[in-house]
């Protein structure tokens, strides 16, 4: 067919290699009449990514405008990290694994299409999900000009049999598991693994253990337990065991742990951004070893006042990653204050890993605000005078009593 007259020229496509984004590739140079460049970021999924450039070749694409890029270390650091020092959790228990990696792939998406001269960009998400509010906020918040692509929302292959029937007439190699109804639906990171659909679609029944990839069940971890020891400067893990490590090494190394002793491990019921509820079985070891020893140093570290306010905080900028908003003025305004928070969040942890749980079991650090001489059993050494406590109390009853005396009185005139 001939190309529509806003046609773009040129698109970035976020690409994978699998077969969806391999029929988007195909389908945007059909339906559009476009030039095609691809776009695979490495952020610890786990998988091999070269033969995402051949297959790219292999569907005719430029060796040239095929980009396969590690951006691990800028994931964790420039954005696993900051979110970590807010100890989000989205409806209180969902780590955000993959929230917070679609903003990173879209300011890459726009940063190629700018040095490309593309005036596109594209993704293989569905008109169902949250991921394609996420890239799509992001790519705006960034760009907006750029013309965004969601092959989902505008072509009619609505099943997987009339996408591998496309792929088929288009010579579009196909995994021999392709050919079937997958079990389910995976995506993966250094943060976490993401299981959704499927077996996994009805909430009643428990999720089989083949589901999951990176943590052992809890039930045949080791019998020992295992003791770590976590450092953090100023809100961000450095050290493991005193070993200093790059973020993404650090995340690498708290994944194997947490996963060797099944830590980590979540099956959740959430509130997706449009509306619909969905399940999905969630591991995040190392992130999950990662919120406990954070909110372990914190505990010596920050002051009550402080402390209190950033979890009050923590609910809504949770929210604002999970929907898609990681680029926009409120979340800037959170993270200014959340880092401030982190200023003195600076010593070690010592977590104990047992049977799926990892709990503090010993912080320390120079920036400590506990004071063993105020609450000690013994003698204080007139550290803390007990009898200020009566007139703090008083004045705290002060507004209780006066309660008291008015319903009193008011019950008195019935």
């Amino acid at each position: 067919m001939s190309a529509p007259k806003t046609a773009p020229k040129k698109v970035v496509l976020a690409y994978s290699g699998g077969l969806d984004t391999s029929i988007i590739l195909k389908w945007l140079e059909i339906e559009y009449g476009c030039e095609v460049i691809t776009f695979t970021a490495d952020l610890g999924q786990g998988e091999e990514l070269e033969p995402a450039r051949a297959k790219a070749e292999l569907l005719g694409v430029k060796p040239e405008n095929i980009y396969i890029e590690d951006l691990r270390e800028e994931f964790v650091r420039d954005f696993v990290f900051p979110m970590f020092r807010a100890n989000a959790q989205y409806e209180g228990l969902y780590l955000l694994g993959t929230s917070i990696a679609r903003p990173l792939i879209s300011k890459r998406l726009v940063e190629i299409a700018a040095s490309t001269g593309a005036d596109a960009v594209a993704h293989g998400a569905t008109g169902k999900g949250n991921d394609q509010v996420r890239f799509e906020l992001a790519a705006y918040a960034l760009n907006p000009e750029i013309k965004v692509i969601a092959p989902w929302r505008e072509w009619d292959l609505q099943s997987r049999t009339k996408l591998i029937e496309f792929a088929e007439l288009h010579q579009i190699p196909i995994a021999k598991d392709k050919r079937g109804e997958a079990p389910f639906s995976v995506d993966a990171n250094l943060l976490h693994t993401s299981s959704e659909g499927k077996v996994l679609e009805d909430p009643a029944i428990d999720a089989p253990d083949y589901v999951y990839q990176r943590t052992v069940h809890p039930e045949d971890a080791p019998n020992t337990p295992e003791f770590i020891e976590i450092t953090f400067e100023k809100g961000d893990a450095t050290a493991i065991d005193g070993v200093e490590m790059s973020p993404a090494t650090i995340l690498t190394k708290l994944n194997e742990l947490g996963g060797k002793h099944g830590c980590g491990r979540l099956d959740l019921v959430e509130g997706r951004f449009v509306g619909m509820k969905s399940r999905g079985i969630y591991e995040t070891p190392g992130g999950t070893l990662l919120l406990e020893a954070h909110r372990g140093i914190e505990s010596i570290t920050m002051d009550r006042g402080a402390m209190h306010l950033k979890d009050e905080l923590m609910p809504k900028y949770a929210e604002l990653i999970y929907n898609g908003f990681w680029f926009s003025p409120e979340r800037e305004m959170l993270q200014a204050a959340i880092d401030h928070s982190q200023e003195h969040v600076t010593g070690t942890v010592r977590l104990k890993l047992y049977k799926g749980l990892a709990r503090t079991v010993g912080r320390w650090s120079d920036h400590s605000l506990y004071s063993e001489s105020h609450v000690t059993f013994e003698e204080d050494a007139g550290a803390y005078d007990q009898k200020d406590a009566a007139g703090f109390i008083q004045l705290q009853a002060l507004r209780l009593k006066l309660i008291a005396m008015r319903n009193r009185r008011v019950k008195s005139l019935k």
